[in-house]
């Protein structure tokens, strides 16, 4: 299949014509890329924008690209419904990236004074941003003991020609890379790579085990071998099909001011990890395309996020949950702090047991919500129904205190500690329990047809 970003939007514009905009008048860097972001959104719409001229550059902006459950399906070839499913599935299916000698970023490549990361057209998102960022660059780095490369998203301050604030905050394998390097009084060699399929985005969001590299991961999404290719100037190897490739280091025991920035609570955070990047070389396609993804809470930012946690859930609950029927974690908690998940129980206390399972699966969630099999996931108003009339606080709570939290939760204390809470909102196991209003299958469809019917009266077009 084609592993590039151009074509994958493509194809997805021929697909879904509405669902790739392509806007021609000129866009400042300042705050307009996001705030159209914003208005698709809040039309419920989340469509693949294309910036085709920018105020002062001659590079085209690309955003939204991961913003959709409509993209991200097509983008694996599989129904909505059946996304979380198939992710989780391919996820477990590790295949080795094969190496291109001549990749299309090498077209043109810049080094020593010729870097200048502000002639990118990098954009300020929100006012309460600290600066320019970059906010689609995948840093890829490898491990300084094992060797093993991974992948990962990061938020970049531009703060001078060559020079970047980098935040580490997810504390997850690149955290860990850099502190071995650091350690050693060594800089971490890595490469921040922009304008990806979104295949490649989601297989770099996945918890492979630390020998399992996340380009692997990638190849079983994508269902043959990730094209990789050897940087310009590094021994490191990034997806072939890049567009813009910044090749440079994270310096040993340097830290320097980053932030504010708008982060995905939809607060301003102030915290960071303050550590810096300096770039070494930049290589870029011809006429290439600069990805952007939409920061705050905006679909771009968080769909992603979410997708992945409802698959890595669901694999972990498969080991000791035989009849899990939904797992879903929703926009509202940020696509991070909640998950909602459905079973159709078969022993008493399964549903508390579900509850650390999921806390187990990734630090920065906190809320789980466990309800019986007729309650939709996807739908909050029914998972709240489910809460506010099969609940019992005094015997459904489940409490656990000073655990480890998200670094960047307002509500945290500042070392990232929280506390995380499991509601049972099934009915008790066993026991008599109120009857559930449902109305006879044969009547709603029947009503369904004849809504149908009615909509295409109503329907003035031809």
């Amino acid at each position: 299949m084609s592993q590039d970003l151009r074509s994958f939007v493509a194809a997805y514009g021929r697909a879904h014509p509405d669902e790739v905009v392509r806007v021609a008048e000129p866009v400042s860097i300042a705050y307009d890329v996001m705030a159209l972001v914003l208005e698709y959104e809040r039309r419920r719409r989340f469509p693949i924008l294309m910036f085709d001229t920018v105020a002062g550059y001659d590079i085209p902006i690309v955003t939204n690209v991961v913003a959709s459950r409509r993209a991200l399906a097509f983008a694996l070839g599989v129904p909505e419904r059946a996304l979380a499913a198939e992710y989780a599935r391919r996820l477990k299916e590790y295949v080795k990236p094969v190496l291109v000698a001549d990749p299309p970023f090498r077209h043109r490549v810049l080094t020593g004074s010729d870097v200048d990361l502000q002639a990118l057209p990098v954009p300020r998102y929100f006012p309460g941003d600290a600066g320019r960022y970059l906010t689609a660059g995948m840093l890829v780095a490898r491990d300084p003991e094992t060797g093993v490369e991974t992948e990962g998203y990061h938020r970049f301050q531009v703060t001078g020609r060559d020079r970047m604030g980098v935040s580490l905050h997810s504390r997850r394998r690149m955290f860990e890379y850099q502190r071995r390097a650091e350690a050693k009084g060594k800089p971490l060699a890595c490469a921040v790579v922009l304008g990806l399929h979104p295949l490649v985005s989601m297989g770099s969001l996945a918890y492979p085990p630390p020998d399992v590299g996340k380009f692997e991961v990638v190849g079983g999404l994508l269902g043959e071998p990730l094209r990789i290719a050897p940087c310009a100037t590094l021994d490191l190897h990034v997806p072939a099909t890049a567009e813009i490739v910044i090749e440079g280091e994270i310096l040993p025991g340097a830290r320097e001011p980053e932030g504010p920035f708008g982060e995905f609570t939809g607060y301003v955070s102030r915290r960071s990890t303050e550590h810096v990047f300096v770039a070494k070389a930049l290589a870029l396609r011809e006429r290439p395309w600069f990805q952007s993804i939409a920061s705050g809470r905006a679909g771009d930012h968080i769909t992603t996020l979410g997708l992945v946690r409802e698959a890595e859930i669901l694999n972990a609950l498969s080991r000791a949950i035989p009849n899990v029927t939904g797992v879903h974690v929703p926009l509202s908690g940020t696509s991070a702090f909640t998950a909602y998940v459905s079973i159709a129980q078969s022993r008493p206390g399964e549903a508390k047991h579900v509850i650390p399972i999921v806390l187990g699966v990734d630090h920065y969630l906190k809320l789980v919500i466990v309800v019986d099999d007729d309650i939709d996931v996807f739908d909050e108003s029914d998972v709240l129904w489910a809460v506010a009339t099969r609940m019992q606080a005094d015997r459904d709570l489940v409490v656990i205190g000073g655990s480890l939290g998200a670094l960047l939760d307002p509500s945290a204390d500042e070392r990232g500690v929280t506390a995380k809470l499991g509601i049972d909102a099934t009915r008790p196991f066993g026991a008599p329990f109120a009857e559930k209003l449902v109305m006879a299958p044969d009547r709603m469809a029947w009503a369904r047809a004849l809504v149908d019917r009615l909509g295409r009266q109503e329907d003035p077009r031809p």
